[in-house]
């Protein structure tokens, strides 16, 4: 009998199936409740047995998710997350990976190990929770947080300049960069599920709300009043357009993006820019509709999915590596490779 048909007479796994016995701890009205509660929904549709699939979080309240999903699990150390995931994959390069990280714990004290899984292309899911805040320690600026931000490490306001997550990941060469939010439930399951697909490192940054220590801190992109005005939803082949009634439209004179009325008679939908999550250059121009509002003038909050490129995982190259040496020259020599290519006689 084949796999696949032990597999298709298994019975269909439910939410619930992704739920631990582990009481929940977070704060009452934690955004982290959300996107557990998606990333358990989505989960019984990804076809991956249980025991294929592996949830690694570093140091943080986002790093409690393991505990909460019914699946293989590991709270590592602080920021080194993404290494053990890259161990895991590169020995058990079948098992479906999901890092959980914020941005304290991947952005700071394992900064630099994102930028390289990125740049290897591990084939795993990173999300990223920003909540712009240090959460689990009590409420310090993260390297998110906006400058000016008061807080009790920085009680006259932070004067430190934030990342920008997306473009970080886009300058580490990452093959998949997307965003959501956690007051977008079916928005959410469709990020995690393009996460899933894409063959290659999948760097999803989530706005998540601390209610505790920064409460509101993306509001305008999830309130129903300010929402279709400060946030925009992209599609592939689809002209960039939001507002209330998609009014607005984001056309590009040369390479810079202007906001333009759709109302007036001078611009329509299709003289818009048309999304491509193929285009490396203006995936570059999108994550940067972030930035000082006062420089750059007032764009809209993009969301989905930035960019996606094809590129070789690290685990396959390195199997293919290890294949073509024994192939070559037999079994190996441990002598040899520890006395490496120079050796030098000392003669009496």
């Amino acid at each position: 009998m084949s796999v696949d048909s032990l597999i298709g007479d298994l019975p269909k796994l439910t939410p619930k199936d992704f739920s631990s016995d582990q009481e929940v701890r977070w704060c009452p009205g934690c955004g982290d409740y959300s996107i557990l509660a998606q990333v358990q929904r989505i989960m019984p549709d990804l076809g991956v047995p249980r025991e294929n699939i592996v949830i690694i979080s570093g140091i943080g309240c986002s790093s409690r998710f393991p505990y909460y999903m019914n699946t293989y699990g590991m709270h590592s150390i602080h920021g080194r997350a993404t290494a053990i995931a890259s161990g895991l994959k590169a020995s058990r390069p079948e098992l479906s990976v999901w890092i959980v990280t914020g941005d304290g714990d991947g952005l700071s004290i394992g900064g630099n190990h994102t930028i390289h899984l990125l740049r290897r292309n591990f084939d795993v899911n990173i999300m990223l929770f920003n909540n712009q805040i240090y959460g689990l320690t009590k409420g310090q600026y993260s390297p998110t947080s906006e400058v000016k931000k008061i807080t009790k490490s920085t009680p006259l306001g932070s004067i430190d300049h934030p990342f920008n997550p997306l473009a970080l990941a886009m300058g580490a060469d990452a093959t998949f960069i997307a965003r959501s939010m956690d007051r977008d439930p079916k928005h959410l399951q469709d990020m995690l599920k393009r996460s899933h697909a894409h063959k290659g490192a999948s760097f999803l940054e989530i706005y998540q709300n601390c209610n505790i220590f920064n409460d509101g801190a993306f509001e305008v992109f999830t309130d129903k009043g300010t929402k279709a005005q400060e946030a925009l939803f992209l599609e592939q082949g689809k002209p960039l357009v939001f507002g209330a009634n998609r009014e607005k439209g984001i056309r590009i004179d040369g390479m810079r993006p202007v906001v333009v009325s759709l109302t007036d008679g001078e611009y329509s939908a299709d003289d818009c820019w048309i999304h491509d999550e193929t285009d490396f250059f203006k995936a570059q121009i999108l994550v940067r509709l972030f930035d000082d509002p006062s420089r750059d003038g007032h764009y809209p909050r993009p969301f989905g999915v930035f960019f996606e490129t094809e590129r070789a995982c690290y685990e396959d190259v390195m199997a293919m590596q290890i294949e073509e040496a024994i192939a070559g020259r037999g079994r190996g020599n441990l002598q040899k490779l520890i006395s490496g290519r120079e050796v030098w006689e000392i003669k009496a």
